[in-house]
């Protein structure tokens, strides 16, 4: 039974999820072209705007950075394609415990960098991402927030301008862009080109994500879904990328005209970040996203930072006017098919840590003890069945005894199980109590799996040797203490009725795949698995401490001491 269940939370887990057909155009290219970049500073200069055709140009003479501080991030421009080359978020660390850069720096090195542009034109997309920029305010090297910067290029060919306005507090900018080509608009998106500087392993590459919201309900692509190239068009309130714990979202001011194109491309990452080897790497996905006009000039806000609930839900994307009357950006953070427990859950842990333990260690600890508390009434009858259904083990074994020789499908079969149920019956037993409670169950382990996997708040958390609750146990003890406790729990809840020869085969196989299971999943989960075991073995115990538990021991082990007469 527990491992049905275990086999259909698998099925849930893995089918729950929707992914969108992907809809094309018939232009486009996944890959972003290399943006050249040089460390050597320099002032830009600035000149008037013109028009292409007056033969008359604008662009920098030397390559220079340009830095934007607010109170929660330190955003490096380069005057070279007028994009981004660090994005440090001073809330959060690495796993190094420096400054977070949001650049994945091997990946922008090789695919371009965040806030570079992407046309469908591939030969105009390289001019306009090497190009030197003229920078207004002239001069500036550092600006305080809030103010804005504007980046402008012009040849006899084009006439580019990118402004970026920063406030004070938040996470998001503004920008108004437009690409004029031989007088005529041209459809250039912002791009964010790949990846995040908090992917390291494998294992963070493929939990990355195209994210998009046409309507109130988020559209997710995977990373084997994603069609580098294919264009999504508006209207959306937001789109963009992400991975597990932060993401790169545009809102476009103007809904309607608004489009996504999506990137796809992969990079080869070292095994062992921490010791290298020639011979020992892999190929990962960097996924990305592009997010403008078709019709040319846009103007739109940008989300770059962490999946905080809190720092979402402070932020509301345009409406069909333009307004900041949208939906909430909240739907970011992916609570699952089970969002009306997970979020619940989230919040009640967020509580507890914050107000109570200050540890969400413990916090989860304590929300373990109130789920299986509330799941006492529904474990009683449960316990009391499987004891009442071992006191009449021989009438159940008599009864298979008469009708084993009868194959499956055999009219005689039919006789079996209506003996089966009529003795049920006569003894007051319930057959389908066991799996009640390990159904109402599966949707809270579920809910637990997306709050542990997509609330950026249990990151890093540290409880005792585990300094992050939301990546494996370093030493895999929970894990451990999982199945030892796991096959406690079959010993101390044998199964009536099931061969011994199986049980015994299940009671050591079904925990050692649910600890292969739980080996290199987060550690918070492991701990509430773990904790849950520990309380049910003890209610157990408890049980079999009553009269009916005292009684049906005693019957027992009267059968195994005539046994072993015999």
């Amino acid at each position: 039974m527990i491992l049905g269940i275990f086999i259909l939370f698998i099925f849930i887990f893995q089918f729950t999820r929707h992914t969108p057909p992907p809809q094309n155009t018939p232009e486009g290219s996944g890959s972003i072209a290399t943006a050249a970049s040089s460390s050597t500073p320099a002032t830009a200069t600035s000149g008037a705007q013109v028009s292409p055709t007056a033969g008359i140009t604008k662009q920098a003479t030397q390559e220079a950075p340009i830095v934007v501080e607010n109170s929660v991030y330190k955003i490096t421009f380069s005057n070279r394609g007028a994009e981004v080359t660090s994005w440090i978020l001073k809330n959060y660390k690495d796993n190094k415990q420096r400054p977070l850069d949001l650049v994945h720096q091997r990946a922008a090195e090789k695919y371009g960098y965040p806030l570079s542009l992407y046309t469908y034109d591939e030969s105009l997309r390289n001019k306009l991402n090497q190009a030197l920029y003229v920078v207004s305010p002239a001069n500036a090297a550092t600006i305080e927030a809030p103010g804005s910067v504007t980046f402008e290029y012009a040849d006899n060919d084009v006439v580019v301008r990118k402004t970026f306005s920063f406030d004070t507090t938040t996470y998001l900018i503004k920008a108004d862009v437009s690409v004029l080509q031989r007088g005529a608009q041209v459809a250039a998106f912002l791009s964010w080109p790949g990846g995040f500087g908090d992917q390291t392993v494998a294992a963070t590459y493929l939990n990355a994500k195209i994210e998009y919201a046409p309507d109130e309900k988020v559209e997710r692509v995977p990373v084997k879904k994603v069609s580098g190239g294919n264009t999504v068009r508006g209207p959306f309130y937001w789109a963009g990328t992400g991975d597990q714990y932060f993401a790169a979202v545009f809102l476009p001011n103007d809904l309607q005209s608004a489009a996504m194109v999506e990137l796809s491309n992969t990079i080869t990452i070292p095994k062992n970040l921490e010791k290298p080897e020639p011979n020992q790497n892999d190929t990962v996905p960097v996924l990305g996203a592009a997010s403008g006009s078709l019709s040319g000039t846009f103007k739109t806000r940008i989300f770059a930072g962490p999946k905080n609930l809190e720092v979402l839900n402070s932020i509301r994307t345009s409406d069909a006017t333009g307004e900041s009357s949208g939906p909430l950006l909240g739907s970011l953070v992916d609570f699952g098919f089970f969002s009306p427990i997970s979020k619940p859950i989230f919040f009640w842990l967020r509580w507890t840590s914050e107000h109570w333990t200050h540890n969400w260690g413990w916090a989860i600890l304590i929300l373990t003890v109130i789920i299986n508390a509330s799941m006492l009434p529904l474990r009683l009858p449960a316990m009391r069945s499987q004891l009442k259904m071992q006191k009449i083990q021989p009438q159940m074994t008599e009864i298979k005894e008469r009708y084993k020789k009868y194959k499956i499908g055999d009219p005689k079969k039919a006789e079996e199980q209506a003996e089966m149920m009529a003795l049920y019956k006569r003894e007051n037993i319930n057959m389908f109590a066991g799996c009640i409670p390990m159904i109402l169950q599966l949707p809270f382990l579920y809910a637990f799996y997306a709050v542990l996997g997509n609330t950026i708040e249990l990151r890093q958390a540290h409880w005792f040797w585990i300094g992050d609750l939301s990546s494996p146990d370093p030493y895999h003890i929970l894990p451990i203490l999982f199945v030892s406790t796991m096959i406690l729990t079959q010993r101390l809840m044998p199964s009536p009725g099931v061969d011994p020869a199986q049980q015994k085969m299940m009671a050591i196989m079904m925990p050692v795949m649910l600890g292969v299971f739980t080996w290199n999943y987060a550690a918070g989960l492991s701990l509430y698995w773990a904790a849950s075991n520990l309380i049910q073995i003890g209610q157990q115990w408890a049980m079999n401490q009553t009269k009916l538990g005292r009684e049906t021991r005693a019957l027992i082990a009267k059968r195994a001491a005539r046994k072993k007469e015999r």
